[in-house]
């Protein structure tokens, strides 16, 4: 494969497509290390001690705490260093700390692992959106970037089935071991076969050498974000939605174990000998009842958020917030028949339609801001979303739906983590309204 390693050369449309293929996998596996937590819950709770609380707090906060507060430096970096270099010593830090959380024998131990996956992961994307930006030009733009959020729900698929799977062949430990090893091997091959592209390669006004000072550099990223209050309702729009996006990715493999733990044998009963050990546990069928819903749910909101971006934002940029404010609107009453019907069949079918829609924001949301800023801001701009998007979606959203269902716990036992998970269609309904808000003004900043 021919890697054109002329930095000036226009890419050629091979190549570009390895690169999107490439980031993809990488954030695939960005992915799988953030949510395997969720499947490896179960069997970590029990060996540990912990509460709902603690695990929400671990799988959330921990990780959030670092990749918020490392990002934007990070990012402000890969706005004036090779990004690609960046992205490999990332993909390395954050594979070789999920390695760690296998060998962790306690809470506080796990915790601080969790610490270090979130410091590797603050450098692993917001340099993927610039680089992209920069393979693909602005009508292509929505689409690439759709494309490499399959990582999303093709990791956290991964991640849970594969999680399920390691654990009930070995045990949860395994399970850390296999994925993060994985991706320690895959970053030589990425920074082998990824050149960095040159900046702005693909907008109309040539891209504005950064502020040599990064001083000079935060009060310009200030200066450019304070007079465009589209990217905050964009990012707090987002945020709201990712509290129970995460939440789900977390929280829904242990209501399955606990609501339908008895029934998951069953239901699963046509899956092949082969993918089933003796005497599997509720925890294995749960992790392939999930991840199935995650994997096709995943991939068709993401993709249908793309294309319809594309579609309608060529003459109403207004779209770019609209499309998502109507796909959260729509995710409440699916989301809320999947948490309390007592059919499995109907849970299985009900829950893709909210998994589908409550990420279709993905492509719209990310192609906006990237043509709110100039090329030199836009890893930087990407870290600021990230920073909001991950403090509230991840560090607050995973941990509250567990402390709501501890402090229900007492009085519907097992029970609790279902309406702790139906609670949270409220912060779906909230993303819509932001969103319908920014609509109105995302035009005027979008030509400013």
């Amino acid at each position: 494969m021919s890697t054109d390693r002329n930095p000036g050369a226009e890419p050629s449309a091979g190549y570009r497509a390895w690169v999107l293929v490439i980031l993809v996998l990488v954030y695939t596996f960005n992915f799988i290390d953030r949510q395997i937590i969720g499947i490896l819950a179960v069997p970590i709770k029990a060996e540990l001690g912990l509460t709902d609380l603690q695990v929400g707090l671990m799988s959330g906060l921990a990780f959030a705490l670092f990749y918020t507060l490392l990002g934007i430096p990070i990012a402000m970096l890969a706005d004036r260093r090779n990004r690609v270099w960046i992205m490999t010593v990332a993909l390395t830090v954050w594979s070789a700390f999920t390695m760690v959380c296998g060998v962790a024998n306690s809470y506080g131990q796990l915790f601080l692992a969790r610490l270090g996956v979130g410091v590797g992961e603050a450098g692993g994307v917001a340099p993927a959106y610039s680089l992209i930006s920069d393979y693909f030009p602005p009508q292509q733009r929505s689409r690439a970037l759709a494309v490499y959020s399959f990582g999303i729900p093709i990791g956290s698929a991964l991640g849970i089935i594969l999680g399920g799977v390691l654990t009930a062949y070995f045990d949860w430990r395994i399970a850390f071991f296999v994925v993060g090893g994985a991706g320690v091997l895959l970053a030589p091959i990425f920074k082998l076969t990824v050149r960095e592209p040159v900046r702005g390669r693909y907008d109309p006004v040539p891209a504005a050498p950064p502020p040599t000072k990064v001083t000079d550099a935060i009060k310009e990223v200030v200066a450019t974000l304070v007079k465009k209050p589209s990217f905050w309702g964009l990012s707090v729009g987002a945020a709201f939605s990712s509290m129970m996006g995460y939440g789900l990715f977390l929280w829904v493999p242990s209501f399955l174990v606990r609501s339908f733990g008895a029934d998951l044998p069953g239901f699963m009963s046509f899956m092949p000998a082969a993918l089933v050990p003796p005497n599997p546990s509720p925890l294995l069928f749960a992790a392939y009842f999930y991840g199935a819903i995650v994997l096709v749910g995943g991939i068709a909101g993401i993709w249908l958020g793309g294309v319809l971006a594309d579609k309608f934002g060529q003459e109403k940029k207004a779209a770019y917030a609209i499309v998502p404010a109507i796909a959260f609107a729509l995710t409440v009453p699916f989301l809320a028949v999947g948490v309390l019907t007592p059919s499995l069949t109907l849970a299985f079918f009900a829950l893709i339609v909210p998994t589908a829609l409550g990420l279709v924001w993905l492509g719209p949301v990310i192609s906006a801001f990237q043509h709110l800023v100039p090329p030199h801001m836009r890893s930087t701009a990407s870290a600021v979303f990230l920073f909001i998007n991950n403090l509230i979606g991840i560090g607050i959203g995973q941990a509250a739906i567990g402390a709501i269902s501890d402090g229900m716990s007492a009085r519907l036992g097992e029970e609790s983590l279902r309406y702790a998970i139906l609670s949270g269609c409220s912060f779906y309904v909230i993303a819509a309204i932001i969103m319908l808000i920014t609509s109105r003004r995302l035009a005027a900043d979008w030509h400013h």
